[in-house]
């Protein structure tokens, strides 16, 4: 008999429009790998940019929050494994899971800390250096707290990694580093990208529904493009992003050679057509999906500290990181001008790529994981007190707060 897994996304799964999109596809493939029979289920509105599981052979299941047909739909399906798509879902759901399905192993992926991207970036609007007293907040609370009442939860960043260790004291083996499983680049695949001088402008892309990645097209059109095209007045910077609004339409500017293209279709089509990549985040968290496809397709970046954390480890980046503003220009025509350099640098992307996020050794670190953690659940469990005190509490609280708005509207 198959294991059964059940994953609740906080929105369904949109691989060409983000990273968050890209990672879910990973967990799903390792799961299928595995043998899993998987129902995908939302409370989310697709969009039209959704991917469609079903042509993977993934069960689509709508669910709505605060609604005890829920209950029903997990109990009938009683799965082994279900999977939190953000610790949101982990709030909404959680507690039902754990009343209908008690022996099921509850895993979180955390995605990015957004505790750690929402302190930085209330940081950035202060005009203050991030700290403690940005990280500890009310968002930390809740997200702690989910981590704690799951069994195991999946950790992109190595320095996500340690600040969860460090800074929050959270157990280790309640934590799994899973970064970005990928596939190794293979020698025909790079001989068949096209050449330094076969490409031309830079990009920059990324969803603009995501605060870093607008802050970041705005931070490039007020301070850093006006630096770059002033060293290269004939060179453009084409921008993408799933959901350009108008916000962003309006920073479209084709004198200055700022072009607002909104989304690709092909990310890799485009990313292997131009020459450098930019991304100089300012705020944010996790690992960036921008910077994968860049390497993937032999594009060196440009990039600030924020981008490239969790990313290179100790090997070399594919480009520069540079935080301020005329250095991180200066560093970019660099790049984009010096055609051995640039090889370099593309290199090292590869190599990053291969030895960093290989699938291969992620994916047995993971279900060896998880068997054992399944093997021996209630000991597992038991050494949990924080999570099971964290339990208690939210049995008492969210449930009676959940079924209160669910009579209500019941009555409404």
């Amino acid at each position: 008999m198959k294991n059964k897994l059940l994953i609740i996304g906080h929105v369904w799964p949109e691989p060409k429009s983000s990273a968050a999109g890209s990672r879910m596809m990973q967990l799903i493939e390792a799961f299928q790998k595995e043998d899993y029979e998987i129902i995908f289920a939302s409370a989310c509105a697709k969009s039209d940019n959704a991917f469609d599981l079903s042509a993977i052979g993934i069960v689509q299941a709508n669910i709505e929050m605060n609604q005890s047909s829920f209950d029903h739909f997990v109990k009938s399906f009683n799965p082994d494994v279900v999977l939190f798509d953000r610790f949101m879902t982990e709030e909404q759901f959680g507690w039902r899971v754990v009343e209908h399905c008690p022996e099921a192993l509850r895993i979180l992926d955390t995605e990015d800390l957004h505790s750690l991207r929402k302190g930085r970036q209330q940081a950035f609007k202060d005009g203050k250096t991030f700290d403690a007293s940005y990280l500890f907040n009310d968002f930390a609370k809740r997200e702690m707290a989910s981590i704690y009442r799951c069994d195991l939860s999946l950790i992109i960043s190595e320095v996500e990694m340690d600040i969860l260790n460090n800074e929050f004291k959270i157990p280790d083996n309640l934590l799994i580093y899973l970064p970005f499983q990928l596939d190794a680049v293979a020698a025909q695949e790079i001989s068949g990208l096209p050449e330094f001088d076969n490409r031309k402008h830079f990009i920059s892309i990324g969803n603009f529904l995501h605060e870093p990645n607008y802050n970041s097209i705005l931070y490039l059109k007020e301070t850093v493009w006006p630096l770059i095209r002033e060293k290269l007045p004939n060179i453009e910077l084409h921008i993408y992003g799933a959901y350009a609004s108008q916000k962003v339409n309006q920073l479209h500017d084709v004198k200055n050679g700022f072009l607002i293209k909104g989304f690709a279709s092909d990310v890799n089509e485009v990313m292997a057509n131009s020459r450098v990549c930019l991304a100089p985040l300012r705020f944010g968290a996790g690992l960036k999906g921008k910077l994968v496809d860049a390497m993937k397709n032999g594009t060196p970046c440009m990039m600030t500290t924020i981008a490239a954390e969790g990313m290179y480890g100790t090997l070399e980046p594919n480009g520069y990181i540079e935080d301020a503003p005329e250095l991180f220009a200066e560093a970019a025509v660099l790049l984009y001008q010096n055609k051995s350099i640039w090889k370099e640098r593309q290199c090292n992307g590869f190599k990053v790529l291969n030895e960093r996020f290989n699938k291969i050794i992620f994916h047995d670190r993971l279900f060896s994981t998880i068997i054992d953690t399944i093997k021996h659940l209630q000991k597992h469990r038991d050494n949990n007190f924080t999570g099971q005190m964290l339990l208690h509490h939210i049995l008492q609280s969210t449930k009676y707060m959940s079924k209160w708005i669910e009579e209500k509207n019941g009555r409404s």
